[in-house]
């Protein structure tokens, strides 16, 4: 519903003269329309946190037979309980939606990137799609935890089994895993943790590939290694418990160090771009810690991963896991990846494309369709994102800075939000009750979300280009487009530049309905489409007007990568960084986010951290932190052969569905197994030689 300001009668004689009047028809904010109901949303199952994993020795262990008699008979292979950590990790049975597997078969994925290369902590993309996933293990776990209650919900254990703070709460011992092992067999130690830190993270010449920071851990901490299997951390505050989760996936997974080491420029006479790409595509057997390894990359067609025989994790009756033997990435299109997984061709998709939606629920409803689908709650949401930073970061030009002057200013960001019709842009991209009204901020599916705390200002387009006149837009050569002040920018027509994903359809078709729906506005907004890759590093140096991104874990989770809500740090929020002077320029409101979200981080009171995250979603919707563009929810595609999958699993909150399901976990019943393997009972061979052996 729309509401209008009164206009009283004088007002109204004087409308032709009165900027006023004008603005008395901007719409009064109120809160989003509660969303449609969506009965095909599947309901989660909550679990206590410690129902999910432990560590301790098992009795005895086991593994597939084909890798005991032609692998360990042989000599090529020490014995599994000398491959196996002291204690390995085991899940308990208790929270297997189908109990303990059978060995077998290949879980095949579709996806629409293609693999940079296989340094993940120099920021080489494997091509998404759950690959990095399959391959990284990081210090703690939390994709499992959207099944844990919010008052129960903490990381996982991972590689780091356990971890105790001082009585001060500044400093955090972590225990590693002891005896676990990369899958060349050459043992996992804080050596990898303390390369991934220093000569990663730390060093300002390199880029993780999900962006990690020494920011995205807290502002002064350090890290060093007390023994082979020990670690401490140090921090600014105290007991900062929220930094445990940006220790998971996809901010600390180290890398095996006795590979990468030897190339990185402190080490070597490499450049830094020479380390990013000594491990290209074509490079085999990377050393992971997790469940699969590379073995075969054809350009363009596919990526197979192959079982870890070092893998380090096992189930309650000590079989070492994974059950599923290899894992296929056929490289062609995201829209590609639902089609081939609602045809059975394919057999995993997390369904994110809103076109694709009725044809698959139609599809899955069918007796004979191969996968079943699920909704979940509405977590994926769109939001458009302002160049805030109006003192250098990307090293803007005369239109860049004036149209960042702009984007501070809240009488135009008002004007823009207010200037969308998100009923008509969420109906463009499906019919039906799938999208919501989404004014930004928090997802309305987390737990942290409260409606009542939302701003929401309602479309207005009369009330829009009121407030556009007042932020001092007006249409001064008569051409349908506003002119910059006389004396900014060369007084010329407001032209902002767009940055978008030109990697998914979703991401374009928002990006044309701003274009158009601004163009009503009078602001002639330019497309700027780039692949992932591409827009990544765009985004990241600065280098943007507007950018169309989906939402990150922090909108869905809140818990985790907490630090990215706010530019708490000079690299930590998507849309305002620091330039190489490390000074920030936050206006009033970012500063009173920052001192939310600052707060947030440190409480160990959980009443206040909900109180809290309502006064960051009232502070951050009525400034229009980012304007807010759609909200709907996404829905597991998963092939009805595959078994161990968690009932009402989201296809993204802590992390994606692949981490959620935890694939090495599910397997494929005896009598259901396809031969789908293309190197069947072959094991990955060294680094660096070509695919498998047997």
């Amino acid at each position: 519903m729309t509401y209008f300001r009164p206009i009283s009668i004088l007002a109204g004689l004087a409308l032709a003269a009165s900027a006023l009047a004008i603005n008395a028809h901007a719409s009064e904010p109120t809160v989003p329309p509660v969303a449609p109901a969506f009965p095909a949303e599947g309901k989660i199952k909550y679990v206590a946190r410690d129902s999910i994993l432990e560590f301790k020795a098992l009795p005895e262990y086991h593994e597939p037979d084909w890798v005991n008699d032609k692998f360990v008979k042989t000599g090529k292979l020490p014995p599994l309980n000398e491959r196996l950590p002291k204690e390995p990790l085991v899940f308990k049975t208790g929270n297997m939606a189908d109990g303990i597997g059978v060995y077998g078969d290949t879980m095949r994925h579709v996806i629409g990137g293609r693999p940079e290369g296989w340094n993940y902590g120099a920021g080489q993309s494997q091509g998404w799609g759950g690959i990095d996933i399959g391959l990284s293990e990081c210090l703690t776990r939390t994709a499992p935890l959207f099944q844990v209650e919010a008052k129960d919900t903490e990381p996982l254990p991972n590689l780091a089994k356990s971890w105790e703070w001082s009585p001060d709460g500044h400093k955090l011992t972590m225990r590693l895993v002891e005896g676990a092992k990369w899958s060349d067999g050459v043992a996992f130690n804080a050596d990898d943790v303390m390369f991934y830190w220093d000569d990663e993270v730390v060093d300002p010449n390199v880029s993780p590939l999900n962006g990690a920071t020494p920011e995205t851990f807290g502002v002064g901490t350090t890290l060093k290694k007390i023994d082979d299997y020990t670690v401490e951390w140090t921090f600014k505050d105290a007991f900062p418990r929220q930094y445990l989760f940006a220790m998971a996936y996809g901010t600390f997974c180290p890398g095996p160090s006795h590979i990468l080491k030897p190339q990185h420029p402190k080490y070597s006479k490499n450049t830094y771009d020479q380390f990013k790409n000594a491990f290209p595509p074509e490079y085999m057997n990377m050393p992971v810690m997790g469940a699969w390894v590379p073995v075969e990359y054809r350009p363009d067609d596919i990526i197979v991963l192959r079982r870890n025989p070092y893998y380090w994790k096992v189930d309650e009756k000590g079989n070492q896991l994974p059950y599923l033997n290899e894992l296929h990435y056929k490289l062609s299109t995201w829209a590609d990846r639902d089609v081939q997984a609602v045809a059975g061709s394919g057999d995993i998709s997390n369904l994110e494309q809103p076109e694709n939606f009725v044809a698959s629920l139609k599809r899955a409803a069918q007796p004979e369709a191969p996968s079943r689908l699920a909704f979940g709650p509405r977590l994926i949401g769109y939001n458009l994102h302002m160049n805030f930073s109006a003192n250098g970061w990307g090293s803007p030009d005369a239109r860049e800075q004036a149209v960042r002057e702009l984007n501070r200013n809240i009488d135009f960001r008002k004007a823009i939000t207010m200037a969308l019709d998100r009923k008509a842009t969420g109906e463009s991209l499906v019919k039906g009750p799938f999208t919501a009204i989404y004014p930004g901020g928090l997802s309305s599916g987390t737990s942290f979300y409260d409606r009542q705390s939302t701003v929401y200002y309602p479309f207005d387009l009369a009330g829009a280009k009121a407030e556009l006149a007042k932020a001092g837009l007006k249409d001064t050569d008569g051409d349908g487009i506003v002119n910059f002040p006389a004396g900014t920018a060369g007084g010329k027509d407001v032209e902002i530049v767009l940055l978008v994903n030109n990697d998914y359809g979703t991401d374009k078709s928002l990006a044309e309905g701003v274009i158009a729906q601004m163009e009503k506005l009078g602001i002639r907004v330019i497309l700027n489409s780039l692949t992932g890759t591409q827009r990544d590093a765009a985004n990241y140096a600065g280098r943007f007007d507007w950018m169309v991104m989906r939402n990150h874990t922090e909108l869905s989770s809140v818990v985790q990568n907490t630090e990215q809500l706010a530019p708490v740090g000079p690299r930590t929020s998507w849309h305002h960084r620091a330039p190489e002077n490390g000074q920030l320029d936050l206006m009033p409101f970012e500063q009173q986010l920052v001192d939310i979200v600052d707060k947030f981080m440190t409480t160990q009171d959980n009443d206040e951290r909900t109180k809290l995250m309502k006064q960051y979603q009232k502070v951050y919707t009525e400034n229009v932190n980012t304007v807010g563009l759609t909200e709907y929810p996404g829905a597991l595609i998963i092939n009805k052969r595959f078994s161990n999958i968690p009932q009402g699993t989201p296809i993204f909150m802590f992390n994606w569905a692949e981490d959620s399901i935890i694939r090495e976990r599910v397997f494929v019943a005896a009598d259901k197994q396809g031969k789908y393997e293309l190197f069947p009972q072959q094991l990955p061979g060294k680094p660096g030689a070509s695919g498998p052996i047997n």
